[in-house]
């Protein structure tokens, strides 16, 4: 018991000071570079300074200009996330269960995981038009393949005599699916959940910035279109505190549904 404690406060005090380096460092690159930025050895008119950037992104949210953006990004990134999740998982299970299946549309799927999706973009506009819809099926033609291939590798990876075992020792069907190949291919898809996230982000920035009427990506769009880095390189800085949001919320949920793993001491 006392050898715990030690082992979860070691790892409580290693947290804190990855979190406190972490915050130096990122204070560190803000001071250097505003005063970069004053000096002239930065030119402010190509990459902004902190300070102005912090004054606009204080102004959108003050007067509400960005939150419809905001939503808008968050919707596209996070419906598309969650149906590329659960498409992927469900036909990488099938695949991995009936490998006739598997072989059969092995083709297909290679041939549509290599299509550049910068080149669907402008197709889902067209088919679905410039709303909610098109950019979720972008997001998902990024995610499913990446949770797809994940899962159906996490299956097919377990060893085979570990499975030999449980039905020797009289485990049902249940019991390895949920013992043996369903932990198997968590560890896998928890893996792949973290790139998911960056993915599924681009997708949504993408379709906003061929067509859309709001978003984060229109929001750069716009600022591109009228030579204004201060707005875009805000707009960016909004998006990476969505997406480190979203990802520690996915590093929560590793930790409470991966309990079961060996942790390093």
């Amino acid at each position: 018991m006392k050898s715990r404690r030690a082992t979860h406060a070691r790892r409580a005090s290693e947290r804190l000071r990855l979190t406190v380096g972490r915050a130096l460092l990122l204070a560190a690159i803000v001071v250097a570079w505003e005063l970069g930025a004053r000096a002239g050895v930065i030119d402010p008119y190509f990459v902004s300074r902190p300070s102005r950037l912090a004054q606009t992104m204080a102004g959108w949210f003050a007067g509400g200009f960005i939150y419809p953006h905001i939503w808008a990004t968050v919707q596209e990134a996070v419906i598309g996330l969650a149906v590329g999740i659960v498409g992927g998982v469900l036909v990488g299970m099938v695949f991995a269960f009936f490998p006739f299946l598997s072989g059969l549309f092995h083709p297909l799927i290679v041939v549509f995981n290599a299509t550049p999706r910068i080149a669907l973009a402008p197709l889902f506009i067209v088919w679905l038009g410039i709303g909610l819809t098109s950019k979720v099926a972008m997001v998902v033609s990024l995610v499913f393949f990446i949770i797809f291939f994940s899962t159906y590798a996490g299956l097919r990876d377990v060893d085979v005599n570990l499975i030999n075992h449980v039905r020797v020792m009289g485990g049902t069907r249940r019991d390895l699916m949920r013992h043996v190949l369903l932990p198997s291919a968590l560890t896998w898809i928890f893996a792949s959940l973290r790139a998911c996230v960056g993915f599924a982000v681009i997708g949504a920035i993408i379709g906003e910035y061929l067509g859309a009427d709001r978003g984060i990506g229109w929001i750069v769009q716009y600022g591109e279109s009228m030579f204004d880095s201060n707005m875009v390189i805000a707009g960016l800085l909004v998006l990476m505190v969505f997406v480190a949001t979203l990802d520690g919320s996915l590093g929560w949920l590793e930790r409470r549904f991966s309990h079961w793993k060996q942790k390093p001491l």
